[in-house]
């Protein structure tokens, strides 16, 4: 699902550092994935927060040419939107996180949750509810670029294709996803390329298919 190599970068990445993990430089072009992997406490979900700029990191990160750093955050997190493995729910219920329920209702049903799933309690929601509820959440905002830690972990195998699926549909259209998984064949299933994780250090590898 890479995207062709004629394109201009998407995303842009130069020497991001975060706690003395350095990612290597890399290019992510329009409708291409990118995995994150490596064993936990390794780094994965402070490189995601690093792009999101959710957390201080050195280095230059730039969205189609425009840098980070010239970018309100709010304003970056609608494009270069995070999905925590564990999502935060702030409001009674799921349609409060919403602003239009009935639009996300429709990526709802498609990932195996009923429309009336906006008027239940977040209380009730189990993990992988929660998990694709805040998938939902991001897709609605069309982002450029998708970065999901370990987005299917808490999911059977029905909701992780219907995920999947999707989220093969968002590359087709031009977006990007850099992702963390343990699943090496999810990663091959989306991705051509790796990011490796291993105590501090990080290399880029190709998956063969």
């Amino acid at each position: 699902m890479s995207a062709g190599s004629g394109r201009a970068p998407l995303l842009t990445v130069r020497g991001l550092a975060r706690e003395g993990t350095v990612a290597p430089d890399f290019d992510l072009k329009a409708g291409e994935a990118l995995a994150v992997m490596g064993p936990s406490g390794s780094g994965k979900t402070l490189f995601l927060r690093a792009l999101a700029d959710l957390d201080p990191a050195g280095g230059a990160i730039a969205l189609r040419g425009a840098d980070r750093n010239a970018v309100p955050g709010p304003d970056w997190r609608r494009r270069v939107t995070y999905v925590a493995a564990e999502s935060g729910w702030w409001a009674e219920r799921v349609a409060e996180h919403f602003g239009d329920w009935r639009a996300a209702a429709a990526l709802a049903r498609r990932l195996g949750l009923p429309e009336e799933a906006g008027e239940w309690p977040v209380a009730r929601l189990s993990t992988g509810e929660r998990q694709r509820l805040a998938l939902v959440r991001a897709l609605v905002q069309d982002p450029a670029v998708l970065l999901l830690d370990e987005p299917t972990s808490g999911l059977d195998s029905d909701a992780i294709g219907a995920v999947e699926t999707l989220l093969g549909e968002r590359l087709a259209g031009g977006t990007g996803l850099v992702f963390s998984t343990h699943d090496a064949a999810q990663a091959k299933r989306l991705a051509r390329r790796v990011l490796r994780f291993r105590a501090g250090r990080s290399a880029e590898e190709t998956l063969c298919r």
